[in-house]
C-alpha cells in the first residue's frame, strides 16, 4: 500500500484555501453566507490559514433539515468557511485516495459518474445472464468513524492532516440512529460507537466512497468477479452461474460485518438481466433504458408545483427552465423520446 506524509503545508497555502473557496461558492455565490464571507475574502482566507496553521480552528455547527423526495433523508449543511476547509482538504487528499480505487467504482470522481457507470452495466449485462445487485442499508448513518479512521491512518501518515480529518469528523452532527448488532457486541455497544456521516459535506462524500475501497479489492481479488461496479453503497456483480451470485452474497454479508454494516434485505438480489433491473435511477435492459416510475411521478409532481409557481409569478421563467433542464438531461439518457414528447404536450400555461 502506497501511504503519504507531509500533505499538511499545501493543504493549508493561501492559493489552495482560495481554490477551495471558488469551489465552494458554485452556484451559491448570491447566498449571504456566501456573500457576506466573499466581501472580505482575503481577510477570511487568512484568517482561515492561521487557525489552521495554529490548530486552533473549530468547525461550527450544523444546520439540518429534512427531505422526503426520493426517500425520507437528513441532509447536514456546514456553515461556509467550514465548507471551504472541506474543499482544501479534498484538493489534496482526494486523488492520493482514489489512487487506490478500482476503475469500476463511479461515484464522486473526475471521468465516471452514474451515466458511465449504466453504459458499463449494459456492456457487462450482454456477456452475463445473471445480476447480484446489492444495497447497504442506511450507509451514511451507519459508517462507523473508528474503522473509518484506522483505514484513512494507513494511508496518510501526516500526523497534521490526519488532525484535521479527525476534527471534521469528531464535530459531524449525530446522524439518524440505526441500531445493529454484530459478534462479540454486548448490549451497549451500536450506542457507545460513533458513527454516520453528514450527508451533504464534499468530506462525506469523498470518505463514504473510500469506505468501501476494501470492499471492492475483496470482491475483485478475493471472490475473482470479473464483472463488477459500484455507485457509493450501490453495487452490481455479473455472472452466467446463478450459485455462484448466491454464495458470493454470503462472503459479502460476512465482509462486510467487519465494517458493521449490512446489506439491505429486501434491495439485495439475484436477477436475470433480460428482466430489467434498477440501478442509478434507471431500469437497465440488456439493449436499452427506461427511467424508474417513480422518477416520472415525481417529475410529473414538480413540474405541476413550477408551473403553477410560474403563473403565480413566483418562480422565475429561467430558474424554471434550468429545473426542467436538468430532469430532460436525465430522462434523454434513457428511452424516453415518447414519454417527454407526452409529458410536455400537455403543457397549458
Amino acid at each position: 500500500m502506497r501511504q503519504f506524509d507531509h500533505l499538511y503545508p499545501p493543504i493549508i497555502t493561501f492559493q489552495n484555501l482560495l481554490l477551495a473557496a471558488k469551489k465552494a461558492q458554485h452556484g451559491k455565490r448570491m447566498l449571504p453566507e456566501v456573500a457576506q464571507f466573499n466581501i472580505n475574502l482575503e481577510k477570511e482566507l487568512f484568517q482561515l490559514q492561521e487557525e489552521l496553521s495554529n490548530k486552533t480552528y473549530q468547525p461550527g455547527k450544523y444546520h439540518t433539515f429534512q427531505i422526503h423526495d426520493p426517500k425520507p433523508r437528513m441532509i447536514s449543511a456546514a456553515p461556509y468557511r467550514d465548507r471551504v476547509v472541506h474543499h482544501a482538504l479534498c484538493n489534496v487528499i482526494a486523488p492520493l485516495l482514489e489512487a487506490a480505487m478500482i476503475d469500476d467504482s463511479y461515484a464522486n470522481r473526475v471521468g465516471k459518474g452514474t451515466h458511465k457507470a449504466i453504459l458499463r452495466y449494459q456492456e457487462f449485462s450482454r456477456k452475463n445472464k445473471y445480476v447480484l445487485k446489492c444495497d447497504v442499508r442506511k450507509y451514511f448513518p451507519s459508517i462507523d468513524h473508528d474503522i473509518l479512521k484506522q483505514h484513512l491512518r494507513r494511508k496518510i501518515l501526516c500526523a497534521d492532516t490526519r488532525w484535521l480529518i479527525e476534527l471534521i469528523l469528531d464535530n459531524s452532527n449525530p446522524q439518524e440512529e440505526h441500531l445493529v448488532y454484530f459478534p462479540n457486541d454486548d448490549l451497549f455497544t451500536p450506542h457507545e460507537r460513533r458513527r454516520g456521516l453528514p450527508i451533504g459535506n464534499l468530506t462525506s462524500q469523498l470518505f463514504g466512497n473510500y469506505y468501501l475501497n476494501a470492499l471492492d479489492h475483496f470482491i475483485k481479488e478475493k471472490l475473482r468477479c470479473k464483472y463488477y461496479i459500484r455507485y457509493v453503497d450501490d453495487f452490481v456483480i455479473f455472472s452466467n452461474k446463478k450459485p455462484f451470485l448466491h454464495q458470493v452474497k454470503k462472503e459479502i454479508d460476512g465482509f462486510l460485518a467487519q465494517y458493521r454494516l449490512i446489506l439491505h434485505p429486501d434491495k439485495s438480489k439475484v436477477f436475470p438481466v433480460e428482466v430489467g433491473v434498477e440501478f442509478l435511477g434507471h431500469r437497465i435492459f440488456p439493449h436499452f433504458r427506461l427511467l424508474k416510475k417513480e422518477n416520472v411521478l415525481r417529475f410529473k409532481r414538480r413540474f405541476q408545483k413550477m408551473l403553477q409557481a410560474y403563473r403565480n409569478r413566483t418562480l422565475d421563467i429561467t430558474k424554471a427552465n434550468q429545473r426542467i433542464g436538468c430532469w430532460v438531461a436525465h430522462a434523454s439518457f434513457s428511452n424516453t423520446y415518447r414519454l417527454r414528447k407526452k409529458i410536455f404536450s400537455e403543457i397549458h400555461v
